[in-house]
């Protein structure tokens, strides 16, 4: 069993995005298949289309964890420049990488279409980038070190991160279990706390719903370890009976002395 633990950070780069006209389904598509590689998502950035701003979280990020994964800014038009922004990042220039400008010269041909300066936009990245292959409209992204970068259109995105899945580390499975519990938050808020202190190398979640008459919550343990998920599953199984034992105690009281 692989025990190393393999952590992971998402860049997700344009206007179109913190303005709220297009809605993001790359965060979702590779925060899944993360999970299932055993990489851990520690961190989401959403940043403007502007080359400071990309450059200062890449550099925050591509420090701190295995991988950072960044879609969006890799097309032909003027703010498209996360090609510039990687590459200002590395202190490395940014040109027209050769075979990028073949694969695309050569797929342009086949459709009869020019192969215009603003198309050729798509073959500049940082001098040695590695290509991630696009099956879907031929323009590659490009890998620089730990940082793979990719195109905001979601089947290019989805089909990017297909070919770049054979390459990474992974790590230690996460493994989940759900519990339903039919209390609120504030009925097991304090006693929830205790049982995560008890058991530090689990991750203990808590979702919250409400049916329109009753609050419940759903509760979700996360660890590595089998027998480390079982024993904190275990112990808020106890706690929900604890809870139910004090709540008939409280409806249905003893007889008087």
């Amino acid at each position: 069993m692989n025990s190393a633990i393999v952590t992971a950070a998402i860049l997700a780069i344009g206007d179109e995005l913190l303005s709220g006209r297009t809605k993001d389904k790359n965060i979702g598509h590779l925060a899944d298949v993360l999970l299932l590689a055993g990489i851990d998502l520690k961190e989401v950035r959403i940043v403007a289309d502007e080359e400071e701003a990309i450059v200062e979280a890449l550099n925050a990020l591509r420090t701190r964890f295995t991988y950072v994964f960044t879609s969006g800014g890799i097309g032909p038009t003027h703010d498209d420049i996360t090609a510039d922004a990687v590459s200002k990042a590395f202190g490395l220039p940014c040109e027209h990488d050769a075979e990028a400008m073949q694969l695309l010269g050569e797929m342009y041909a086949r459709r009869e279409m020019e192969f215009t300066e603003a198309r050729q936009r798509m073959a500049r990245m940082p001098r040695g980038a590695r290509h991630i292959p696009n099956p879907v409209s031929t323009a590659p992204g490009f890998i620089v070190e730990n940082v793979y970068v990719m195109a905001g259109v979601p089947q290019v995105f989805q089909a990017m991160v297909d070919n770049i899945l054979p390459e990474l580390k992974t790590g230690s499975r996460m493994l989940t279990r759900a519990l339903p519990c039919p209390y609120g938050e504030g009925d097991i808020g304090t006693l929830l706390g205790a049982v995560q202190k008890a058991h530090p190398d689990t991750s203990i979640g808590s979702y919250p719903k409400y049916d329109g008459q009753r609050f419940s919550t759903e509760l979700v343990v996360r660890a590595r370890d089998e027998a480390v998920l079982n024993a904190a599953a275990d112990a808020i199984l106890a706690m929900i009976g604890e809870i139910t034992a004090a709540k008939a105690a409280e409806s249905h009281p003893g007889p008087e002395a």
